[in-house]
């Protein structure tokens, strides 16, 4: 069993920071690629960052140059650092990720984490 845990979000100011937290347990042998996801009140859910097992990452642009992924494979967590958040930031935080298990290697959801950013 696999369980991947989202963490880290809450209520801020616009300009402030958060870092948000996606951690793996359960009978994981190794993370793959990583991907942030948001979904906004009434909006489809898009990708905001995401890195790879080797460490390459891409950003949506909406974000460049104010989030930064990265990942701690010892920890079998993946971070999401956000910067200068914008009240247009504001969303539900998911992350999804290939996870090598004994029986294979699946995509997991984490139930998300709520980041809220008021002008």
């Amino acid at each position: 069993q696999v369980q991947l845990v989202e963490s880290g979000g809450g209520s801020v100011q616009a300009g402030g920071s958060l870092r948000l937290s996606c951690a793996a347990s359960g009978n994981v042998f190794r993370i793959n690629g990583v991907g942030w996801y948001r979904q906004a009140p009434g909006k489809q859910r898009e990708l905001v960052a995401g890195i790879t097992s080797d460490g390459s990452t891409n950003y949506a642009d909406s974000v460049k140059g104010r989030f930064i992924i990265s990942r701690d494979n010892a920890k079998n967590t993946v971070y999401l650092q956000m910067n200068s958040l914008k009240p247009e930031d504001t969303a539900v935080y998911y992350c999804n990720a290939a996870i090598a298990t004994i029986i294979g290697t699946l995509p997991y959801w984490g139930q998300g984490t709520q980041v809220t950013v008021s002008s």
